[in-house]
């Protein structure tokens, strides 16, 4: 078995490289490839079955992903996620397992799965800003998620808590306690620019944050955008 190897480039917009060699396999989020060489093949399917790609719609993955094998003595493919970030790989075994947001998964070596993780409490689901359901990436292999700006890893002790604003939680292992609580006190809770709840992790296990989650990036975008709009009117009127 060849060892999987890879580069990942870039600084702000980075992308990870793979330099196959025969018969190795990567599997990706459909539209995330960039270039492939011509010993590459390209294979789009549900990736075991009807009930595995409705599974990954519900997590807001799309219904099919693409394998691209090596069918030559060596290749190279390449991907980058859909918006400026960071790219970063974590080993995932039968012992450890990880909850990721929704748009976190990039891709991953044959042997991973990606599907439907629940928050462990109804309420940490309703009041999360990633929803009720989280991608639960298993199996035995690398993956490699995809975040806005940069990435922050924690490593949680027993016991250790951290409190994080929910946009910017990208992965957790499946050993992390994962629950949401009210910020508490009206003006902090009104006027504090944080939202009403954060999600509160303890350890053990690795957490994975994001500096800037793109619901962040396209609130500012739009904001600029309906200001520029109002300029223009405002210019015409004059």
């Amino acid at each position: 078995m060849h060892e999987l190897n890879y580069e990942i480039v870039g600084d702000d917009m980075q992308a990870v490289k793979f330099n196959l060699a025969s018969g190795q396999n990567i599997r990706a989020e459909a539209g995330a490839m960039i270039y492939m060489d011509s010993t590459i093949k390209m294979d789009t399917h549900t990736g075991g079955g009807l009930i595995k790609g409705l599974k990954r719609t519900i997590t807001g993955e799309s219904f099919f992903i693409t394998s691209f094998t090596c069918e030559g003595a060596a290749g190279t493919v390449s991907f980058s996620g859909p918006y400026p970030g960071k790219i970063t790989p974590i080993k995932v075994t039968p012992e450890r397992s990880f909850l990721c947001q929704k748009d976190a998964y990039l891709c991953s070596t044959e042997g991973v799965e990606v599907s439907v993780g629940f928050t462990k409490r109804f309420g940490a689901g309703l009041f999360g800003g990633e929803g009720f359901i989280l991608q639960k990436i298993h199996g035995e292999g690398k993956v490699f998620l995809h975040s806005g700006g940069t990435m922050i890893k924690l490593e949680l002790a027993p016991g250790e808590e951290v409190r994080v604003d929910t946009g910017c939680l990208v992965a957790f292992s499946e050993s992390v306690h994962y629950d949401i609580k009210f910020v508490g006190g009206v003006k902090s809770a009104l006027f504090g620019g944080e939202g009403l709840f954060f999600a509160t992790l303890t350890g053990p296990g690795k957490v994975i944050l994001q500096t800037l989650p793109f619901s962040r990036l396209a609130d500012k975008v739009i904001a600029a955008s309906k200001f520029g709009q109002e300029e223009t009117r405002r210019g015409r009127r004059i």
